[in-house]
């Protein structure tokens, strides 16, 4: 279980199917208008992502924590699962309705599809 979630916190907490409707979000206030005062959802998953920095939730009945920033139009992340920690990483972010997609290195690596509630 420790490994499938580890492949999904790296991309933000596996992939989903991806409609060709994302769009990227390229601004800092952007972003931070979509999560402000939502949870971000998935199955096992529900985050918060705060106006100042934190990332927070539980995901598969452990706690996450981290911290963010956006810097040169991604999302970067430092991120714990419980006692397990994972690496820096910044992320692309895109929209399609109420679904944000965070793909992982820049937006060439794997990329998880997370709810907005």
């Amino acid at each position: 279980m420790a490994r499938a979630f580890a492949a999904v916190l790296l991309a933000l907490l596996a992939a989903s199917p991806a409609r060709a409707e994302f769009r990227v979000v390229q601004k800092e206030s952007e972003f931070r208008s979509l999560v402000s005062g939502r949870e971000l959802t998935r199955l096992g998953v529900s985050l918060t992502v705060t106006q100042g920095g934190a990332i927070a939730g539980r995901a598969f009945g452990r706690d996450v924590t981290g911290q963010w920033r956006w810097q040169d139009g991604y999302f970067c992340r430092d991120l714990a699962w419980g006692a397990r920690s994972f690496p820096h990483n910044c992320q692309q972010v895109a929209i399609d309705g109420d679904r944000l997609r965070f793909a992982s290195d820049r937006g060439t690596g794997e990329a998880a599809v997370l709810n907005l509630r």
